[in-house]
């Protein structure tokens, strides 16, 4: 149109681009590997397995009279459970891979462990008499402090586990190995059950203060709710 300036005109102002662009492509970033599944979560997992095998393994040789050997199995996946419990912290700190899921899945799998470890050992009557209440007190705190830990967890307070608690389950492993090689372990070591006894009571003492430890950590909290 006549009057109307050329837009390519070395006078004309050019009207603003509305036109869109796509955005610059970008490399697409790596998927980062679920945490689920990550070694310190696998070695708790195979902890966690491992419950049912050494719960097996008791029951066919003392339930169902097979061979002694099976006593041996037991202690040998027991050790190897227990070796785990270690090795799952230690990758976790050095890998960097510490996971909420792994902080909730290592004190279950540890008690899931001891816990029917002991029923089967009553069961076979390896643990009778008064050392009884050795395991029954220790199956008493363990209760005692899954409660505290769900409660306060609903507080969002975090209780850490103490050393010494660490102490006491390591006490709790090595009674419940002496124990679990039982009347196997006597044929080579006299002293094995009683070993092992004497051993859970030891454990079942540092149970008792562990106990104490976290109700006394917890209890201003459930004073104050």
């Amino acid at each position: 149109m006549q009057g109307q300036k050329n837009r390519y005109s070395p006078g004309a102002v050019d009207a603003p681009d509305r036109r869109v662009f796509p955005p610059p492509m970008t490399a697409a970033s790596p998927a980062r590997p679920s945490r689920s599944f990550a070694l310190p979560n696998l070695l708790t997992y195979g902890r966690i397995v491992a419950v049912p095998v050494v719960a097996g393994c008791m029951y066919f040789q003392s339930i169902l009279q097979y061979g002694l050997w099976l006593r041996w199995v037991a202690l040998g996946i027991f050790i190897a459970a227990g070796i785990t419990d270690i090795l799952d912290g230690y990758f976790a700190r050095s890998l960097g891979q510490q996971s909420s899921l792994g902080r909730m899945l290592d004190p279950i799998a540890d008690k899931l462990l001891v816990s029917s470890c002991l029923l089967m050992l009553a069961a076979d009557e390896t643990i009778r008499g008064w050392s009884l209440f050795a395991a029954i007190i220790i199956l008493c705190r363990e209760i005692l402090v899954s409660g505290l830990r769900e409660y306060l967890a609903e507080l969002r307070v975090s209780v850490p586990v103490s050393r010494v608690a660490k102490w006491k389950t390591f006490a709790q492993l090595v009674a419940i190995g002496f124990l679990l090689a039982g009347e196997a372990g006597d044929t080579v070591f006299p002293f094995t059950t009683w070993t092992g006894i004497a051993l859970l009571w030891v454990s079942a003492i540092v149970t008792l203060y562990t106990g104490w430890d976290y109700l006394r950590a917890s209890l201003h909290h459930l004073i104050e709710d």
